[in-house]
Protein backbone atom coordinates (compact mmCIF):
# COMPACT_ATOMS: atom_id res chain seq x y z
CA UNK A 1 0.00 0.00 0.00
CA UNK A 2 1.35 3.37 -0.87
CA UNK A 3 0.79 6.68 0.82
CA UNK A 4 0.02 8.55 -2.37
CA UNK A 5 -2.44 11.39 -2.19
CA UNK A 6 -4.95 11.59 -4.97
CA UNK A 7 -5.58 15.20 -5.93
CA UNK A 8 -8.58 15.95 -8.06
CA UNK A 9 -8.24 18.89 -10.43
CA UNK A 10 -11.74 18.84 -11.86
CA UNK A 11 -13.19 22.31 -12.23
CA UNK A 12 -16.55 21.10 -10.95
CA UNK A 13 -15.13 20.04 -7.59
CA UNK A 14 -13.31 23.29 -6.82
CA UNK A 15 -15.36 25.48 -4.53
CA UNK A 16 -15.21 29.18 -5.27
CA UNK A 17 -16.24 31.72 -2.66
CA UNK A 18 -18.24 34.66 -3.81
CA UNK A 19 -17.47 38.13 -2.50
CA UNK A 20 -20.46 38.07 -0.12
CA UNK A 21 -19.33 34.80 1.41
CA UNK A 22 -15.82 36.16 1.92
CA UNK A 23 -17.05 39.28 3.65
CA UNK A 24 -19.36 37.30 5.95
CA UNK A 25 -16.62 34.87 6.86
CA UNK A 26 -13.90 37.43 7.53
CA UNK A 27 -15.73 40.39 9.08
CA UNK A 28 -16.65 39.83 12.73
CA UNK A 29 -19.73 41.43 14.22
CA UNK A 30 -19.10 44.77 15.87
CA UNK A 31 -19.24 44.88 19.64
CA UNK A 32 -20.35 47.93 21.58
CA UNK A 33 -17.78 48.74 24.27
CA UNK A 34 -20.44 50.31 26.50
CA UNK A 35 -22.35 47.03 26.59
CA UNK A 36 -19.22 45.17 27.65
CA UNK A 37 -18.41 47.76 30.32
CA UNK A 38 -21.96 47.62 31.73
CA UNK A 39 -21.79 43.84 31.86
CA UNK A 40 -18.47 44.02 33.72
CA UNK A 41 -19.86 46.58 36.18
CA UNK A 42 -22.92 44.42 36.91
CA UNK A 43 -20.73 41.39 37.53
CA UNK A 44 -18.50 43.41 39.87
CA UNK A 45 -21.53 44.76 41.78
CA UNK A 46 -22.94 41.25 42.15
CA UNK A 47 -19.60 39.98 43.46
CA UNK A 48 -19.32 42.88 45.91
CA UNK A 49 -22.88 42.32 47.16
CA UNK A 50 -22.25 38.62 47.78
CA UNK A 51 -19.01 39.41 49.61
CA UNK A 52 -20.84 41.87 51.87
CA UNK A 53 -23.54 39.29 52.62
CA UNK A 54 -20.92 36.71 53.63
CA UNK A 55 -19.12 39.29 55.76
CA UNK A 56 -22.40 40.19 57.48
CA UNK A 57 -23.16 36.54 58.17
CA UNK A 58 -19.70 35.97 59.65
CA UNK A 59 -20.01 39.06 61.87
CA UNK A 60 -23.47 37.96 63.00
CA UNK A 61 -22.16 34.50 63.81
CA UNK A 62 -19.31 35.95 65.86
CA UNK A 63 -21.74 38.22 67.71
CA UNK A 64 -24.13 35.34 68.50
CA UNK A 65 -21.31 33.07 69.65
CA UNK A 66 -19.95 35.93 71.81
CA UNK A 67 -23.37 36.46 73.41
CA UNK A 68 -23.79 32.75 74.13
CA UNK A 69 -20.34 32.44 75.66
CA UNK A 70 -20.76 35.55 77.82
CA UNK A 71 -23.71 34.08 79.77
Amino acid sequence: MSAEKIISTDANEIIHLTSSQKSKATSPARVDINTLLNRARKAKEKETRSNLIFLGLICSLIAVVGLILSF
